[in-house]
């Protein structure tokens, strides 16, 4: 396990000849926006930075304490932005999406890090998805699916394309191929197991599709992040205690960031499978087969795409 002085170190060293291009969807709060604060100091402003979220005022605020970029966009357009989007809604997704495509040249870093922790049962959208399998799996499939084309300009400029999804990797479980989504089997161990197997399936089916193309699955470990005050009114009121609790068993959103951003940024091409060290997790926690890696890519492309 790599110190976080010497990960902070590595991440220091990031300079790239080019004028990066980073999307960090669900960048507004926690794990996300320690992740786009990180980037931004370490490029000292000069890169393209995109944070993807609901909430605007959260995202313009951690955008207006970047660093001020000494570049400017050969575009001419402003590199610090915020694009709205509720990921749990795929057409919203694909509207997002659309008009990324229609203005970037390309894109390096894809971070995807949208989530919901509450202790409801299924909670659809208006789309048939469940609310946490929507930002959990089908948004951040979507995501990467739909830029793929932009990511691919990078890697054939020879630049870093690269994109992760930080989540639960190490920590999934035996999925029902008969029953994806979960629409007979729900349960929030189900969901949360379920999403990590998803999400181990999407990276290496990525990966084998796209050769050029870094597909990262990790996880962060037990962060401090305003997350558990979100989960139910009860929650709100007890996360001080649970957090005062929990501490020492615990890391900042900063610190965890450094070694997502680390791993990132030093991240091979392939499909990768990291624990919160940024180390390769080999076959721990790992429950994917031919049989549902096919399954969940032909399931997940068309539920999205429709």
């Amino acid at each position: 396990m790599p110190a976080l002085a010497v990960v902070k170190a590595a991440n220091a060293k990031f300079a790239p000849a080019y004028l990066p291009v980073a999307l960090f969807v669900g960048g507004t709060s926690g794990i996300g926006q320690s992740m786009a604060e990180a980037f931004a100091r370490y490029t000292k402003g000069n890169a393209h930075i995109i944070i993807c979220g609901r909430n605007r005022t959260a995202g313009e605020s951690i955008i207006a304490k970047f660093p001020k970029p000494t570049v400017s966009s050969p575009s001419g357009a402003p590199l610090h932005e915020f694009v709205q989007c509720d990921a749990t809604l795929m057409k919203n997704v694909g509207v997002t999406t659309s008009d990324l495509l229609a203005r970037l040249p390309k894109l390096n870093f894809l971070v995807l890090s949208q989530g919901a922790l509450n202790v409801q049962g299924r909670s659809e959208t208006e789309e048939g998805i469940d609310k946490k399998l929507a930002l959990n799996h089908y948004s951040r499939f979507k995501f990467i699916n739909d830029l793929l084309p932009l990511l691919q300009k990078a890697a054939d400029a020879g630049e870093d394309a690269k994109a992760m999804s930080v989540l639960g990797a190490g920590h999934a479980g035996k999925i029902d191929v008969n029953d994806l989504g979960l629409k007979k089997g729900y349960g929030l161990t189900a969901a949360a197991l379920g999403a990590a197997t998803y999400n181990d399936c999407m990276v290496e089916e990525f990966g084998a599709r796209n050769p050029s193309i870094a597909f990262t699955h990790i996880y962060p470990g037990v962060v401090r992040t305003p997350i558990f005050g979100r989960m139910h009114w009860t929650m709100a009121l007890l996360s001080p205690i649970l957090m005062g609790v929990l501490y020492p068993f615990t890391v900042s959103s900063a610190d965890c960031a450094e070694y997502m951003l680390y791993a990132l940024l030093n991240g091979d091409k392939g499909a990768f499978r990291k624990d919160n060290h940024a180390e390769d997790l080999g076959e721990k926690g790992y429950y994917v087969t031919d049989e549902a890696r096919k399954a969940v890519w032909e399931h997940t492309l068309a539920l999205t795409k429709a």
